[in-house]
């Protein structure tokens, strides 16, 4: 019998073949469709802006923001920008996702670790990161440490959160039948728990990514002179709206290639599912 039809006995003892419905809910992605979207979104851009249905000087066309792009990466400008950008924000994400990891852990774990640390998070993780640069820049000073201090605070309690509710989403029969083989606690928190709560964590890793990048540029807007953030700042107070969206540009692509690579991690880490 085929694995995509099933059969029904029918009265006169023929049986009908029956589709399989039992795929499952699996959407996929068409490579094609998002090349055609992208190109239909350019295509309507660049016809708004050759017909002035929008002011030029406030928006340029996709053509002439890409020739500034061009310019930007000849004259070595972007990389430059780029290079300042990338590095506060591998920094600064990864000390805070080490420490929203541990301390998800530690929530996830502890009885003690759980009260006093949930209403610490639910207390801080309102405050924008944002707001607090200011003091942070008292504390230690107008250069690096700043911004990625800035960065760290914002990408450590997303992930905290999303740690330690992935390790409650676990099923608990699983830790129950560990425990009753006599299973030692550091291998059901390695062997059960880890592996379980690893598609959440991976979740919160997207979404402290996506963060991360917002206060980078915001961080760079207010006390930089490097970095994708200075950059955009610096064209919008200087009206250069074409190196301004070219810069808008990077980051969204930049954004793209945080995404492909955080997925490629996903499907290497999570083949077992």
């Amino acid at each position: 019998m085929s694995t995509s039809t099933l059969a029904a006995p029918t009265r006169d003892g023929f049986r009908t073949p029956i589709p399989f419905r039992g795929g499952g809910f699996a959407p996929g992605t068409n490579l094609l469709l998002s090349i055609a979207g992208l190109g239909a979104f350019l295509l309507l851009w660049q016809l708004a802006f050759a017909m002035r249905w929008v002011n030029p000087v406030l928006l340029p066309g996709p053509i002439e923001v890409a020739r500034a792009f061009a310019k930007l990466a000849m004259s070595g400008e972007l990389a430059a920008h780029l290079a300042a950008s990338l590095s506060r924000i591998a920094i600064g994400w990864a000390l805070g996702v080490a420490g929203g990891v541990a301390l998800g852990v530690a929530i996830g774990l502890s009885t003690i670790a759980r009260s006093i640390g949930i209403p610490g998070v639910n207390a801080l993780f309102p405050i924008p990161k944002i707001a607090i640069m200011p003091i942070l820049i008292l504390w230690l000073g107008i250069g690096e440490s700043s911004k990625v201090a800035t960065i760290a605070l914002g990408v450590f309690f997303p992930m905290a959160v999303a740690t330690f509710a992935a390790i409650d989403d676990v099923p608990r029969n699983l830790v129950r039948m560990a425990q009753s083989f006599g299973v030692p606690f550091a291998d059901v928190v390695r062997k059960v728990l880890l592996p379980g709560a690893l598609p959440g964590i991976l979740s919160g890793f997207r979404i402290s990514a996506s963060i991360a990048l917002l206060l980078v540029v915001a961080a760079e807007m207010i006390g930089a002179d490097r970095g994708i953030g200075a950059f955009v700042m610096q064209a919008g107070n200087l009206m250069q709206t074409d190196q301004l969206l070219a810069g808008v540009a990077v980051l969204s692509i930049l954004g793209l290639v945080i995404g492909v690579g955080l997925s490629r991690l996903e499907r290497a880490l999570l083949s077992w599912r």
